[in-house]
């Protein structure tokens, strides 16, 4: 096959067009931080938490519309047995994106957080918010890598290009551009990108379904519609499931979510954004059929599509349109790719340098987070393209992860949301209970052993088609909610002794927690909300007037009680008790405490 020059030429167009605008995003960034004297890796992360109407919907729209969404909805409309009624991602995961506006938008942003992982560390300690980081990460990992090698299969095939060459390729302007801008350039070319998807598959349908080889729609209909099978209904409502629940505990979706102006701003994002997911999904749809309506027998492709069914949206623009309608479609694919791309390198470096960096370095200042920031850019970045280049079975890989963020993150999720009794305790059982649980149900696309045969077991093909993911993820979220109050119940009647609480979150609580500020230790604690006053008056008698004046103040500088933003059930709860070293003093001239309150440490002002 012959090098497609027209091709390798849309190509880099299209490129240059991304790097220009992710530049210019940088550079509008910087000038931005000038203004307003704001220079730390949060400003990287969030960008300024500062993310409009326009830009916001198209940058929360892409946290799934990507390379993995539209080849894989063209691929399931086109692969024979399964059709249209198995393209279950763009309903999946445009409810997703509503059950993540209904239930965690508003509260996530609402209590200024930075990640994903904020309330975990919270809550439940530093060290289990790190342990919860892991199937996370992987999942970011994975899943940038999947992408760069499905664009790099997608050249190959199309282009007659080195893998090699186009995935270290897109990786590097990815990746440039991301470590210059942060989230700016990635919202910023998110919206050239989807606005470049739009446009160019929509431009190519008409000529391809106009091909003399491709058969009416209408005609065609049950060869791309698909088929109801009885047998594989508790697959099929398995998926379902994973996408619409599965597709919230994410990073790249939270990094929107946090990055909004306002707390109403990030729930109503998300539902334009779920909007967004379903358009954008109908031009991937249409082009699935016209591939399952082709008589490619007719074409100039030799060989067997279906062998090929992930490059069917390629193999479309490529040989059942035009050479110059073509030229505009292969950029769309690039921009569906690399859409997806950025944001998972900028998610994954966010969670380790703001939950696992500044473990080890709390005295870390805002220049070294950030050049940390930089670094784990390019270090996720290349680990992804590497991974890409190496590792066959990397979308295997990425299923599997996507099903533990489903089975443990996210009970753990709503758990430490919406339910306050939940502890380290319960935690724990439950992140064990559902890894052994998934992993035991086993995974053959990884040639993982099946250990635990659920019911309706397939003894001849070897699948479980029962439903046990949600299984497991209930069965995990019951858990984390039946230890923590067994173990707290235990623990406050009696029936186990307070040195018992090594996890030390229930009785054992600590009495001093120190804050390092500037170098200097200044000894303050402040427990959990405790409505009844039990700590608050045990403690009350050793509480200084200074300490006592100073959780006042950071009481009624935490938030403004009064924003329009914050419902009744968001109304921040004040913390149950503050105590101050009897030898620190306040004055004027002491250096800048950071305030605590909301189990907040993000804030500052002057003491």
């Amino acid at each position: 096959m012959a090098m497609n020059y027209i091709g390798l030429i849309a190509i880099i167009v299209f490129y240059i067009l991304i790097l220009g605008v992710g530049i210019w995003a940088a550079r509008r960034k910087k000038s931005r931080e000038h203004g307003d004297e704001i220079t730390d890796s949060e400003n990287v992360m969030l960008a300024g938490r500062n993310i409009g109407w326009l830009v916001g919907t198209f940058t929360m729209t892409a946290t799934w519309v990507g390379g993995g969404y539209i080849n894989g909805t063209a691929e399931a409309v086109f692969t024979p047995g399964s059709g249209l009624i198995w393209a279950q991602p763009p309903w999946g995961y445009a409810l997703s994106l509503i059950l993540g506006g209904v239930l965690f938008a508003r509260q996530m942003r609402a209590q200024g957080y930075v990640t994903m992982l904020d309330p975990f560390q919270r809550k439940y300690g530093d060290r289990m918010g790190a342990t919860l980081y892991l199937p996370a990460l992987l999942g970011e990992i994975f899943w940038s890598a999947a992408i760069l090698a499905a664009l790099g299969s997608t050249l190959q095939v199309i282009l007659d290009l080195s893998t090699t060459v186009s995935v270290v390729l897109s990786a590097c302007i990815a990746i440039f551009y991301t470590l210059i801008g942060g989230l700016y350039s990635v919202a910023y070319t998110d919206v050239v990108q989807l606005i470049c998807i739009f446009i160019g598959l929509w431009f190519c349908i008409p000529f391809a379904m106009m091909n003399e080889n491709v058969e009416p729609l209408s005609i065609s209909y049950p060869d791309w519609s698909g088929s109801w099978d009885t047998r594989t209904t508790g697959v099929w409502l398995d998926s379902a499931l994973l996408l619409m629940f599965g597709g919230i505990p994410w990073q790249v979706y939270f990094q929107r979510v946090l990055s909004s102006k306002s707390p109403r701003n990030a729930e109503y994002l998300s539902y334009a954004a779920a909007g967004g997911c379903l358009f954008m999904a109908i031009p991937a749809v249409l082009i699935g059929a016209i591939g399952a309506s082709t008589n490619w027998n007719g074409t100039t492709y030799e060989k067997d599509p279906y062998e090929q069914a992930d490059l069917v949206l390629p193999l479309v623009i490529q040989y059942l349109t035009p050479t110059a309608v073509s030229f505009v479609g292969l950029g769309a694919v690039s921009a569906a790719v690399m859409s997806s791309a950025d944001s998972s390198v900028l998610a994954a470096t966010s969670m380790f340098v703001h939950n696992v960096y500044k473990l080890f370095r709390q005295q870390a200042s805002q220049r070294e987070l950030t050049w940390v920031m930089r670094f784990g850019i390019f270090g996720v970045g290349a680990l992804a393209t590497l991974m890409a280049l190496s590792v066959d079975s990397i979308f295997r890989l990425w299923y599997l992860c996507s099903d533990l963020i489903y089975v443990i993150l996210f009970p753990q999720l709503l758990c430490v949301i919406y339910f306050g009794s939940c502890n380290t305790y319960g935690s724990i059982m439950g992140y064990m209970i559902g890894l052994v649980l998934r992993l035991g149900g086993g995974e053959e696309a990884v040639s993982m052993p099946v250990l635990i045969r659920f019911p309706f077991y397939d003894d001849i093909t070897g699948e479980q088609l029962f439903p046990f993911k949600t299984l497991a993820m209930i069965i995990s979220f019951l858990t984390i909610l039946s230890v923590s109050n067994l173990v707290r119940v235990a623990f406050e009647r009696g029936w186990l002794p307070v040195k018992a609480d090594f996890l030390r979150c229930i009785v054992n609580i600590p009495l001093e927690k120190t804050v390092m500020v500037n170098g200097e230790s200044n000894a303050v604690i402040v427990t959990n909300p405790d409505p009844d006053n039990t700590r608050t008056n045990q403690y009350k008698d050793v509480m200084s007037d200074a300490a006592i004046n100073m959780v006042d103040q950071l009481n009624a500088e935490t938030r403004d009680l009064s924003s329009p933003d914050l419902s009744p059930s968001e109304t921040p709860v004040k913390p149950a008790l503050g105590y101050m070293n009897p030898n620190f003093q306040t004055t004027e001239k002491s250096p800048s405490m950071t305030k605590i309150g909301l189990n907040s440490m993000e804030e500052e002002s002057k003491l």
